[in-house]
Parts: C-alpha cells; structure tokens; sequence
C-alpha cells in the first residue's frame, strides 16, 4: 500500500508540540503515512519533513507581523504552489490561522481535504473569523469542550478531542522534577516563562528579570529558573541580564525543560498562550502577565468577548490566576504579585485545585479520536 502524504504546517513553539503529539497519534494509529510542510524541532523528530523554516513565521502581534509580511507571504504562496502541484491525501494547518486558514480555503476549493486543529480563539475575540474557518476548514479538531456548541450551531464538521496535552503530560510531581533538575527539596523556586519566541523574549524579558530582582530583594531564598528553547533566545537572554545588572541574580538558565521548570515551581510568571495551560495541567500556581505594542493592544481591546485572557481564567470562566497586563506590568506589581502568591500557601492551593478540576474536562483518548478523524480521509 502506498504511503499517504499529508502536508502539515504549525506556526510556532505551541503548534510545533501540537503537530508532534498529532504525528505520534497518527504512527500509534498504524497508518502508512508521511508528514511534511512548515514543521518545527519536535514534529521533524517525529517523522515531519520541513521545507520552510518555521521560525519564519513566528512573529507575534499586528504591528510586529508587518515587518514580516513580504516574507511570509512569500513563504506562503511557493508552499501553496507545491500542494497544488503535488496534491497530498490531507492538509492539517496546526493553530497558526492568519497563515493557514487562507492557505486551507485555497488548497479546499481545488478539491484537497483540509484539517484545522485547535480552533481559533473566536469564543475570545474576532467571532467573525467562523465564516472564515467554514469556507477553509473541511473538519476541525477541536480541544476545549465548550467549543463544539459552537461549531455544531454554524454546522461546521468538528469533533471534541480533548486536549493533547492533558493526555501526554504526565501526573504532577514536584518531587520528581526537583530531582531530575537537581534542585533542592526545601528550596523556594519561581519559573520565569516570558515565551518561546525571540520576540516575546525581547518584550518581556527585561520586565521579567526587574520583577525577578524585586523578589529577591523581598525574599532572599528565591532562586528563578527559566527555560529557553533555542540558542538565540538563551544569547538574547544573557544579554538582557547584563543590561539589566542582573547577572548576580540567583538564576538558573535551562535549555528546554520548561514542563519540570512548573512542576518543580513554587510559583511562576507566565506569558499568556499555551504556557499557562501547561501550568494548569502541571499544578503550577501562576501569575499571567503581557504587554504588546499600543496599537496592538488597542485592537484586541476592541474586539475581545471575554473579560480575560489566560486560559485557566477562560476555562474556569471566573478569575482564579490573576492576569497583570500592559501599563499595569510594572517590575513592582509583577513582583508583588508573585510574593503575594510565595507568602500564601492556601492561594496557591486555591489554583491548585481549580486546575484538577479543569485538567479532567481536558482529559479524553486524544490520539485515538485524532487518529480516526485522520483515518477517515486518507
């Protein structure tokens, strides 16, 4: 029997994670297929075949994006050229919707199945984009459960699987991540996670790091850990560590390790996106904090739908993390926060058990579910 080819395409880190755990869904599954497209480290380790760096298209934000735009585009219409010359059985765009959605539509109106996994965020902002997703996506993956009411009232084929991380993440373990990462049982630890791409690392790194120095002050027994997952982001780091003063800090620098980083925590300060979700799913109390440009920052304020943006908050629809964001993230207030949070144990097992009861909604036979749907189109 001949090998299935199915083009894939995820966008960043996040998707990257999601695209590999889709992949190992699918080999679990027995299906004689190969994956190539805009892959990542961790789908290129399970089998994925990258013909365009997917760095490229890790930009974050509306303003940041522009300086970017020739080039994605770019990147988007050569890849466009060669599906369409080369049909594969399958297209999956992993997250990514500004660049995969429009690739989709046109990939789906010349007859080529298209499969988007991870709904956007239109119970959030922008719920305009469901006629967008209609016209693009021939079946949906989706990952949170209040979001297949949505999908089945603008009769769009999509199926609840659970999320991919609920199933792969294993049960919490302090203890354990402690050990594996050498770090004292009695010790007081906070995870600095400012984001996995270089950008958001040059946003929010500097403001992380003088929240960090503001702790240490108030409570000298802190030690920070953060995990950085490629070497620019762990150059651009130690550069900021230096323009900050901060290089006497008592922080340790991981390369990756960012699950046993939340699970060895005792707090962390988190940027919103997937990161906070990890955190949720690893008992992982957590302040949320981001800033983006103004302009940015003034379009999402005018098309959002929910007073929050981390995900524990969304998901728990009531505010169990506190979220500090824009001119209201000063090193003072982020640095408070978290203190408040080190000071308080019944705080943090309040999130806590939040988490656990958020973690079993999540929790489904994903890579069966994803590997059905997989199925039914090859």
């Amino acid at each position: 029997m001949a090998v299935k080819e199915i083009a894939i395409v995820a966008g960043e880190a996040s998707g990257d994670l999601l695209g590999s755990l889709l992949i190992k869904s699918v080999q679990a599954a027995e299906v004689d297929a190969g994956f190539y497209g805009i892959a990542g480290p961790k789908m290129q380790s399970a089998g994925a075949r990258s013909l365009f760096p997917m760095e490229a298209l890790s930009v974050r934000g509306y303003v940041e994006a522009l300086g970017s735009l020739r080039k994605i585009l770019g990147i988007r219409r050569s890849l466009k050229k060669q599906l369409l010359a080369r049909p594969p059985q399958l297209f999956i765009g992993v997250d990514a919707p500004d660049f995969n959605l429009a690739l989709e539509s046109r990939l789906k109106r010349a007859g080529i199945p298209t499969l988007h996994f991870i709904s956007p965020s239109i119970w959030a902002w922008r719920p305009k984009r469901i006629r967008k997703i209609a016209r693009a996506a021939s079946h949906v993956l989706l990952v949170f459960p209040f979001e297949e009411a949505i999908y089945q009232q603008a009769g769009i084929p999509a199926t609840y699987v659970g999320h991919p991380l609920a199933h792969a993440l294993p049960e919490p373990n302090r203890k354990a991540a402690r050990e594996r990462l050498g770090l004292a049982q009695d010790g007081e630890y906070v995870a600095l996670l400012p984001g996995s791409r270089l950008g958001e690392l040059q946003a929010l790194g500097r403001l992380y790091v003088e929240a960090a120095k503001h702790i240490a002050l108030a409570r000298p027994q802190t030690r920070f850990l953060i995990p950085l997952a490629t070497r620019e982001t762990r150059q651009a780091f130690e550069r900021i560590l230096y323009e900050a003063d901060a290089r006497e800090l008592p922080l340790r620098i991981l390369f990756g390790h960012a699950h046993d980083a939340m699970q060895a925590a005792d707090a962390a300060l988190i940027a919103s996106g997937t990161a906070t979700l990890e955190a949720l799913l690893l008992d992982c109390p957590h302040v949320i904090s981001y800033r983006v440009p103004w302009l940015t920052w003034q379009i999402m304020k005018r098309q959002a739908l929910l007073p929050w943006i981390g995900l524990p908050n969304i998901l728990a629809e009531r505010t169990v993390v506190p979220e500090i964001l824009q001119d209201q993230a000063t090193p003072e207030a982020l640095g408070q926060a978290i203190e408040e949070l080190l000071a308080n144990e019944e705080a943090r097992m309040a999130q806590i058990e939040v988490f656990r009861v958020q973690r079993a909604r999540l929790k489904r036979d994903t890579p069966r579910l994803i590997a059905e749907v997989v199925r039914s189109f090859l």
